[in-house]
């Protein structure tokens, strides 16, 4: 059977890679805001709303306007991914799924995609990558990459920058082990289990991970340190990414506990059955 998997890694770009990345990042999300603006107007006129190809045509248009003529500086193909992704979220709309889509704003889940492979050269003996428009990035390298590489994702979170590798691979068919498992979900208990597993040491529970608790009073101080700085400051910018950091440890903390949990209660039950 064919898998497609995702390896993440931590980018360690240079200071003009990091600044390419954030106007490719920002160009994304102008054509979004357009594109998205365009078909409100034309429901609004009581047009039909433009297909994908009709879309693509506009981003050609403006990338050949004087006034976002820098449009041409990105890579066309991530400007185009960004339209499937309002495609999508039409999609999901109308097939009531989601919301209607609504605007992006600056610094949230920015990113940009590439998703022609040929274009895409991984060096994982060097520990680096070449992307159409930045060239060679040197990333983390904590474990091999498996398979034919599909597409790239590049993202901004916490201040940081991240590669999200999707591969495809053939592998045989996974076999359950294991009999089936009740788990009910609560607060006081993250999770409790319909009887001991020794799998979690003899454990009927697994009691809640409170990550916040552990960052609470680094996150207090560098708040209160920010309500000094003058708004917009070159201070204020660096005491908001310091909180912005904080807040990533917390949630990787939250990720990678309930990764451990779930990979360990898959591998180990054939079925698992819970209530909420």
């Amino acid at each position: 059977m064919k898998r497609l998997q995702a390896f993440k890694y931590e980018l360690r770009p240079d200071g003009q890679q990091q600044r390419l990345m954030r106007r490719f990042a920002g160009s994304c999300r102008f054509v979004f805001n357009k594109a998205l603006a365009l078909q409100k107007a034309r429901y609004e006129q009581g047009e039909k709303k433009l297909n994908f190809a009709g879309l693509c045509k506009q981003i050609t248009e403006w990338r050949n306007t004087p006034e976002t003529v820098w449009l041409a500086e990105a890579p066309v193909h991530p400007l185009q991914q960004t339209l499937k992704d309002l495609e999508r979220a039409y999609t999901n709309f109308f097939a009531k799924r989601a919301e209607f889509p609504r605007f992006k704003k600056k610094g949230r889940s920015d990113s940009f995609r590439y998703p022609d492979p040929k274009q895409i050269k991984l060096d994982q003996a060097n520990n680096r990558l070449f992307l159409p428009k930045l060239g060679w990035v040197r990333y983390r390298n904590s474990r091999e990459v498996l398979g034919t590489v599909k597409n790239v994702t590049v993202s901004q979170s916490g201040g940081k920058w991240y590669v999200s590798i999707q591969t495809e691979r053939e592998v045989e068919a996974p076999i359950p082990k294991g009999d089936a498992i009740g788990i009910d979900l609560g607060v006081a208990r993250f999770a409790a289990f319909d009887r001991p597993l020794p799998a979690f040491e003899g454990e009927d529970h697994l009691k809640p991970l409170n990550s916040f608790k552990k960052y609470r009073d680094r996150l207090h101080k560098a708040q209160r340190a920010l309500s000094r700085k003058t708004k917009f400051s070159n201070n204020w910018k660096k005491a908001k990414a310091r909180i912005q950091r904080i807040h990533a440890q917390i949630g990787n903390a939250r990720r990678d506990y309930l990764h451990k949990a779930t990979t360990t209660i898959s591998q180990n039950h054939a079925m698992v059955t819970y209530s909420t």
